[in-house]
């Protein structure tokens, strides 16, 4: 049956019906699985259609990915700011910086303005904290630290996008200076 829908688009620079119900259909399954930006989606429904439809046309291929957008963003599955704020406001709770959020949020094809608006309201001194606690590091050290413990952990902050300032400012601060910016303010 496949085959049959793919030979009758041989050559064609329109996508037939039944790819475009392919398309869509494709579209609501992979957002019911998951949230995805616009372009990740376009992305899984272009390399899916290539996979599907042998010898397809690249232009057929964008307009399938486009009906797949388009439908995405017509059911309200697919909202490029919401996606940014929520992927930030996670990627910080687990102690991302704000320049490795925005990498991977640009990798995912978001734009920077919306970039821009989602870290805004994230702080990398609780992130630095968050992440500081999660490996061990600073205030959380179960052991006294030598001088090269602390450039591990100085590295290690730094290869994670924190500035050198504040990952020096994380690794010499006390517990109880820690816990407080961990606690969320009433």
């Amino acid at each position: 049956m496949i085959e049959d829908d793919a030979s009758e688009n041989d050559g064609a620079t329109q996508p037939t019906p039944r790819m475009l119900q392919w398309a869509r259909n494709s579209a609501a399954y992979r957002l019911a699985r998951r949230m995805m930006s616009r372009h990740e989606l376009a992305q899984a429904i272009s390399r899916k259609a290539r996979q599907k439809y042998q010898d397809i046309d690249p232009g057929v291929v964008a307009l399938l990915a486009q009906e797949a957008v388009r439908f995405g963003e017509f059911m309200g599955a697919i909202d490029d700011g919401a996606y940014a704020e929520i992927k930030s406001q996670s990627a910080a709770r687990s102690g991302k910086s704000r320049r490795a959020i925005a990498q991977t949020l640009a990798r995912k094809g978001i734009e920077k303005e919306l970039v821009n608006v989602a870290l805004d309201e994230i702080d990398d001194v609780a992130a630095a904290v968050r992440f500081a606690r999660k490996r061990g590091y600073g205030p959380f050290r179960r052991n006294a630290a030598d001088q090269r413990q602390i450039t591990r952990e100085l590295s290690s902050l730094a290869r994670n996008g924190f500035a050198f300032s504040l990952a020096q400012r994380v690794v010499e601060m006390e517990i109880h200076e820690a816990e407080d910016l961990l606690l969320p303010s009433p």
